[in-house]
């Protein structure tokens, strides 16, 4: 049996900063972009489209930390960085 996302995001421990390290520079870019390859690339499912709003949003206290999105992007609209210190990720089993 294959684990859900959110099951998988269980065995990981992630101290929020109250700032993101993942920051969108413009959210006109991603409302032009025809594929929305954020959405497919990024393993923890960190980002969602809003259609209504036109926006795309994160959330950044569920991210692994893995640079997907520095690659990813193929309008590098996407600034990531590792948190401050003391803050991020911190596996669990491993």
């Amino acid at each position: 049996m294959s684990a859900s996302i959110e099951e998988r995001l269980y065995t990981i421990r992630y101290k929020a900063d109250e700032q993101s390290h993942l920051i969108v520079k413009d959210q006109e870019v991603c409302a032009q972009c025809p594929s929305k390859d954020c959405l497919f690339f990024c393993p923890a499912d960190v980002y969602d489209w809003d259609e209504g709003t036109r926006t795309l949003s994160i959330a950044y206290e569920n991210c692994v930390e893995c640079g997907t999105c520095r690659l990813g992007c193929s309008e590098q609209n996407i600034e990531w960085k590792y948190p401050m210190g003391g803050y991020g990720i911190a596996y669990k089993l491993g």
